[in-house]
């Protein structure tokens, strides 16, 4: 039976578990293998990208795994390189996924000069086609959201970018938050000194590990959380990070591992 996990609302009917399962770096059977083991955990969000190669192994993994299509989130991304093709890419990513749609889809890295607002454009096609519930970017500055913004009237409901206590940066996030944006943080255990000695001691404070304390330090920030893992146990520990929380004085300590 699949863990109530929070959500946050991204559009009418379009709800965004806040703790998901990343797949960058994971292909062919460990893909499949992998992904199967989270639904059965109890991950309802699932990211993954073109350019991660495994988008056939999840959408196999979501059939064998008997959940219902609308029971699990999917999140794909367009290469910078596919502007212009945006219609063929997302239909691309569809059949390789096999279902009809994606929860959300983003521009993975802002395109070459001048190309963003086009395939945002693009994008709000698709979204009007069915194609996608939700479209969002990653790896963007407000600058070049505000462009969109500007040209278009639309605001990507998501940003995902990488994050992690040395990367934390209070003036991005309060301005994606009064643009109403959803930051999605990657990477965030791969960019932490897991030895540190004040995570090491908060950890130990609540009977936790230190990459757990660093997925709840995020979810404070109401920062969406994509931790990816190959083992079974890890997965379930990254789940288990909704069952605590940090203090204030806790949060502001990690804040400041940054300085």
């Amino acid at each position: 039976m699949a863990l109530e996990i929070p959500t946050v609302e991204l559009a009418p009917g379009v709800a965004l578990p806040v703790v998901g399962f990343g797949t960058w770096q994971i292909t062919g059977q460990s893909a499949y293998d992998a992904t199967r083991t989270a639904l059965d955990v109890g991950y309802r969000h699932i990211d993954t990208a073109t350019m991660y190669g495994n988008e056939p192994e999840i959408g196999r993994a979501l059939r064998d795994s008997g959940l219902d299509r609308s029971e699990v989130f999917i999140t794909t991304k367009l290469l910078p390189s596919q502007a212009g093709r945006e219609r063929q890419a997302i239909e691309a990513s569809l059949k390789a996924l096999g279902v009809d749609y994606a929860d959300l889809w983003l521009i993975h890295w802002p395109p070459s000069r001048g190309r963003s607002l086009p395939t945002w454009v693009s994008f709000l096609e698709q979204r009007a086609a069915g194609r996608a519930r939700s479209l969002g970017v990653s790896n963007y500055d407000a600058q070049l959201i505000d462009e969109l913004i500007r040209e278009t009237g639309e605001t990507p409901v998501v940003n995902q970018v990488s994050w992690s206590p040395s990367e934390h940066e209070p003036k991005f996030l309060d301005e994606m938050r009064r643009r109403r944006i959803v930051v999605e943080g990657y990477s965030s255990l791969k960019n932490t000194p897991l030895t540190g000695r004040r995570l090491v001691a908060i950890a130990e404070a609540h009977g936790v590990t230190v990459p757990q304390v660093v997925l709840r330090w995020q979810l404070h920030h109401d920062i969406v959380a994509i931790p990816k893992s190959t083992h079974e146990h890890r997965m379930r520990e990254n789940l288990s990070v909704l069952s605590f929380e940090l203090t204030a004085d806790e949060i502001a300590t990690i804040d400041t591992l940054r300085h």
